[in-house]
């Protein structure tokens, strides 16, 4: 098993393999998973960081693997009225919901009871597959990665709404 163990810049290495996981599995500091070439994987990083994707990590033998999100199922609510997107990010907060924000949407795991209140908003709820990278919080390590992302353009990666 290949075990990776410290996180790297994207300037010092050549990208040998893929990572792709799920926001929850993100968040854990030590896990087991297979790569896309299906080499079994273990993750031993610092603890209270989340991996990103675009993230860079180095296994023991100087192998560098690249993280990415996988889609996975999620509500969206597209809306290009600014102010009714502040008060859906502030209701979502308030309930210390997790929450990808962009500039015209907010995204969060699926729930339909969210959902319902969403729509009482007078919203749309969108449920798709797709990459979800919540904001990080306001007290928590921030970075954005420059590229191509499968989230709609103008993304904002980090934070944890309503903290």
């Amino acid at each position: 098993m290949l075990r990776l163990t410290e996180r790297v810049e994207a300037s010092e290495a050549e990208i040998s393999g893929v990572l792709v996981q799920p926001f929850a599995v993100r968040q854990k500091s030590r896990f087991r998973a297979v790569l896309l070439d299906g080499n079994d994987v273990g993750v031993f990083l610092e603890r209270g960081r989340v991996l990103r994707d675009g993230d860079l990590l180095r296994a023991t033998n100087g192998r560098v693997i690249r993280v990415e999100a996988a889609p996975e199922t999620v509500s969206t609510v597209y809306c290009h009225h600014r102010q009714r997107l502040a008060r859906l990010c502030y209701h979502l907060g308030n309930r210390h919901v997790m929450l990808q924000i962009g500039a015209d949407f907010a995204r969060y795991q699926h729930d339909h009871v969210l959902d319902d209140m969403v729509r009482s908003l007078g919203l749309k709820p969108v449920t798709e597959r797709a990459p979800f990278e919540p904001e990080a919080g306001a007290y928590h390590h921030h970075h954005s990665h420059a590229g191509p992302s499968a989230s709609p353009p103008s993304t904002d990666h980090g934070l944890v709404a309503g903290h």
